[in-house]
């Protein structure tokens, strides 16, 4: 699997890794607990099978509009086997039409193969991972989580400064976009 992400500022950076550290206190899921050197905050705009140099090429250029606006806002959960908390990201105009233009660029390159359909443009939840796991959230932690990032609580606002592509295979990632 080979993903397109785009990488926050340094300081919404540390909001959120303060924020993994808080749900870790909290004895909850977080992010935290991930401790390959290729973990830290990001919104996946697209997954696929590949990812050839050619089309690295292609969103390189795509990705020369950052940085762009970034703005936290919330909670979020997805349910399923796995559970995920997340910090909501509301998409603004600028971050739709590079989303879309990211996700038509692999799904029209033939070798990129098969594009994981939950980042279709239709269908996609802008989103930054906080926490992962099996076990629910029993209560609605938003209070403890935000209580020294933003006002109003979870609300954040800062640039998706850089771009990079992960490959889950070697478990390594190359910026694509500065």
């Amino acid at each position: 699997m080979h993903t397109v992400e785009l990488l926050p500022d340094p300081a919404t950076e540390g909001a959120v890794q303060d924020v993994w550290r808080r749900l870790l206190g909290l004895g909850l899921p977080s992010q935290a607990t991930h401790r390959h050197p290729t973990n830290r905050p990001h919104l996946t705009l697209a997954t696929a099978d590949a990812l050839t140099s050619e089309v690295r090429g292609w969103l390189r250029r795509e990705l020369a509009v950052l940085p762009i606006p970034l703005h936290l806002e919330g909670l979020v959960r997805f349910t399923g086997r796995t559970r995920v908390l997340a910090w909501a990201v509301r998409p603004d105009d600028v971050l739709l039409r590079l989303h879309e233009t990211v996700w038509r660029t692999l799904r029209d390159a033939p070798e990129s193969g098969r594009l994981n359909p939950l980042h279709d443009p239709a269908r996609w939840i802008p989103h930054i991972t906080l926490g992962r796991g099996r076990d629910a959230v029993g209560r609605d932690p938003q209070d403890d989580l935000f209580q020294e990032t933003a006002a109003p609580a979870g609300v954040l606002a800062g640039r998706w400064e850089a771009a990079r592509h992960y490959d889950s295979l070697t478990r390594t990632t190359d910026r694509i976009g500065f």
